[in-house]
């Protein structure tokens, strides 16, 4: 690159090179509710402690074109009866064009699940609520604090195996 080129500029012969990144859709993967102590779990007298875990993945599913999924699982216990089980994987199709391959995974693992959560926690909370319990809103996540925090974690147990 010589020091009349910028960066993202369109190249000599028109072509554009700029990074862009879209969002082609969003979805419903899989959902899952369980209330398996229905309708005595009504009867409850204690909250439900919650468990809630999640999982994200991405994949290449086309030229350009990626799709994240984010998965949530919840358990909530009521006593010594599971109140109820939601499995929910929420995904998303996103067209990255001219994105550095370094920064791929920083936006597959950390951007896009950011992008995909709001819908995701809005799918949740209607699916417990329809399930006769209090809607659940879950607090929102940094998915791109956790992405560094990960890699991080990941080049120090690297640095320690290479030891």
């Amino acid at each position: 690159m010589d020091e009349n080129e910028t960066v993202g500029a369109p190249a000599a012969n028109g072509a554009d090179t700029a990074p862009a990144v879209g969002v082609l859709s969003q979805y419903v993967k899989d959902l899952s509710f369980e209330n398996p102590n229905a309708p005595g779990i009504y009867q409850a007298q204690a909250a439900p402690a919650i468990d809630v875990q999640f999982n994200i993945g991405s994949g290449q599913v086309g030229e350009d074109v990626y799709e994240v999924v984010l998965k949530v699982e919840v358990h909530a216990q009521a006593e010594t009866q599971t109140a109820f089980l939601v499995d929910l994987s929420y995904a998303g199709l996103f067209a990255l064009r001219n994105v550095p391959a370094e920064h791929l995974d920083a936006f597959l693992l950390g951007e896009a699940p950011r992008i995909l959560f709001p819908f995701a926690r809005r799918v949740l909370a209607d699916a417990v609520r329809d399930g006769g319990f209090p809607p659940l809103l879950l607090e929102p996540i940094d998915f791109g604090g956790i992405y560094l925090q990960q890699r991080e974690q990941g080049n120090i147990e690297q640095a320690a195996g290479n030891a």
